[in-house]
């Protein structure tokens, strides 16, 4: 059993992590018939376009800051309940101004939540904006500009997600140069939906620390000694992988050869209630069903944490607090 053991995750949509309960709570507030893609404890889809369809069913039922400042606390008291010190979630304020809410109440409500949650557990977080690459060029790069001045102490990356298969990375380097200009942390979806070449196009033009997904690499063995020798940290999502059928199942799913590779890998929940799973389960797969060992475990999460989008001395703290942990 992993519950004891210390947890961090800097890969999770923040609309994606709304539990059922707290979704059903919300649409019985705002008159919303859910049965569609609600039954009982579980959300109802069958393929990517239809867990689209969901998702946005379910950030719909979000519309004010308050909201958005449960949202955040309910997700991050539930980390913080299995022994999670750290949560980087990826956040659009696109969204927020698409629903009417603005992108600074948007995040602000995020915010508040989030100062909420470190009052009550300790939990640390930060914020990744991100831009959603089926919106289109301009969308994308104006969240890079809004994230870039934003300049809120606790937006410390940006990212690309959405459907990779829309565009080429190319089209969107420009997001980046801005966001890395601004002195965020850079990550981006690829390597998920899409092969190896997803990936090394990610890898040749944005220059990412990190990778949000980046399992198919596996198919190219040149890839994966090429990220293990540049150290790129790839945030990996067992559960998603195998619930969106990029992976038939665990047993063939490339997380441990990826690590046994030299690949700088980290377990994630993605969007977790959406795919049956938490950040708790993702470890208890990761030592259950991989047969990897506490040891093993751990080192992942302490690859989280050396790559997470925090300042030094928060780092140092963090990686005290783990370090003590492992020594008791």
């Amino acid at each position: 059993m992993t519950q004891h053991l210390l947890k961090a995750e800097i890969h999770c949509h923040i609309e994606g992590a709304t539990p059922t309960a707290l979704a059903r709570a919300q649409a019985e507030r705002y008159g919303v018939d859910l049965g569609p893609i609600l039954s009982g404890d579980a959300y109802q889809w069958t393929d990517f376009s239809e867990f689209i369809l969901c998702y946005d069913r379910v950030a719909a039922l979000f519309r004010t800051a308050d909201d958005y400042a449960l949202l955040t606390r309910t997700y991050l008291r539930e980390l913080a309940e299995t022994n999670t010190i750290y949560s980087e979630i990826i956040v659009s304020p696109d969204h927020g101004d698409r629903i009417g809410l603005g992108a600074d109440a948007y995040l602000a409500g995020i915010c508040d939540g989030i100062h909420a949650a470190r009052e009550e557990t300790g939990i640390e977080t930060r914020i990744i904006v991100t831009g959603e690459r089926h919106f289109g060029v301009d969308r994308v790069i104006g969240a890079a500009e809004y994230a870039a001045r934003a300049k809120n102490p606790l937006v410390t990356g940006f990212n690309m997600a959405g459907e990779e298969r829309m565009g080429r990375v190319a089209d969107y380097a420009r997001a980046f140069d801005i966001a890395r200009d601004a002195g965020l942390g850079l990550t981006i979806h690829a390597g998920e939906v899409c092969g190896a070449f997803s990936v090394a196009d990610a890898l040749d033009l944005v220059r990412p620390a990190r990778i949000g997904h980046g399992v198919r690499a596996i198919e190219d063995p040149a890839l994966v000694e090429r990220l293990a020798e540049a150290g790129t940290v790839l945030e990996v999502c067992p559960g998603s992988n195998v619930a969106l059928q990029v992976y038939p199942d665990f047993a063939s799913h490339p997380l441990k050869r990826l690590k046994a590779a030299g690949v700088r890998v980290c377990i994630n929940s993605d969007d977790p209630p959406f795919f049956g799973t938490s950040l708790r389960t993702e470890y208890e797969i990761a030592s259950t069903v991989m047969g990897m060992s506490d040891h093993e475990i751990n080192g992942m999460t302490r690859v989280a944490l050396e790559a997470a989008f925090v300042d030094e001395a928060t780092r140092e703290k963090l990686l005290a607090r783990f370090d003590a942990a492992q020594a008791s």
